[in-house]
């Protein structure tokens, strides 16, 4: 094993949701969940799986009620960190609790919302407090409308992590326009993008769930493929991370935890660079050791 490369023992799962379905709701969001997704559950999933950490990450609808998953981390506060949700005017002091909890960087879940102008004033300012404490901004919007977000963050010098490959078009997957703009801003040396959720850009996956296969067709995950090879080939495993999205919400007929981690050897064949995307890579993005 070279230098550059983590022990095989270190495992991060850097994208993970744990709620209760009968959780108070954000006034906005897509879907309500229909289960419950447990901290026990979770934990016992990556026991099984010899998953050392996770990344809980605030779905998106809680809103900015954080408290759910804040407990979740504080009772295995070396095991796990959380990706929290959060409201531009959160001040200093506010910022400051939350690293003390093991927080390390706020979402931005956009889907099917307007654009925020990242490059106001108070965002400005909301970012650079980010970077001073070394957390990253984590976005998750279709790769169409991911340029004007990455630019604007980039300027303040904050880390950036892309949720879910940067969610190519359903359509054109490795084509899409702005999927290789997402590829040629991999020269910044600031943003990191999640090996996760392929099934959220596949063709297959867009009809309802009641009229769904068990699987992706082939053509799909020869899409994920080509995804992955293009993001290796621009980011390299220094800055790809992988995340099994658990449970899966909306698409949980088509995949599990296996699945998901055996998806990581189909993207990247080589096995080094799994153990760097796996470990190394993914430790030093969420302050793991």
């Amino acid at each position: 094993m070279t230098p550059n490369t983590s022990p095989p023992s270190l495992v991060i799962d850097s994208h993970a949701h744990v709620f209760l379905q009968n959780m108070p709701l954000a006034a906005t969001r897509r879907h309500a969940p229909e289960f419950d997704a447990t901290l026990e559950a979770y934990l016992a999933l990556l026991d099984r799986h010899a998953v050392t950490h996770g990344v809980l990450v605030q779905p998106s609808f809680l809103g900015t009620d954080n408290r759910f998953m804040l407990d979740a981390m504080r009772r295995h506060p070396q095991r796990l960190r959380s990706v929290v949700m959060l409201d531009p005017t959160t001040d200093e002091t506010q910022l400051a609790a939350l690293n003390a909890q093991g927080v390390v960087g706020v979402r931005l879940n956009l889907v099917g919302l307007p654009l925020p102008d990242l490059n106001h004033a108070e965002w400005q300012t909301f970012l650079c407090r980010l970077k001073a404490l070394d957390w990253h901004l984590e976005l998750h919007r279709g790769a169409a409308d991911l340029m004007p977000l990455l630019d604007a963050a980039l300027h303040t010098g904050c880390r950036i992590v892309v949720d879910h490959f940067g969610r190519p078009d359903t359509q054109l997957a490795q084509h899409d326009p702005g999927f290789a703009q997402l590829l040629r801003r991999a020269a910044s040396g600031r943003i990191w993008v999640k090996l996760s959720a392929a099934y959220r850009n596949a063709q297959s996956a867009q009809r309802p769930a009641a009229e769904r296969t068990p699987a992706l067709r082939e053509s799909d995950a020869q899409a994920a493929r080509a995804c992955a090879q293009q993001l290796l080939a621009a980011f390299g495993p220094e800055r790809l991370v992988w995340g099994s999205d658990w449970p899966h919400t909306q698409h949980q007929d088509l995949i599990d935890y296996g699945s998901s981690l055996a998806l990581l050897a189909d993207w990247v064949p080589d096995a080094q660079q799994r153990s760097l995307i796996l470990g190394k890579t993914a430790a030093e993005l969420f302050k793991i050791s």
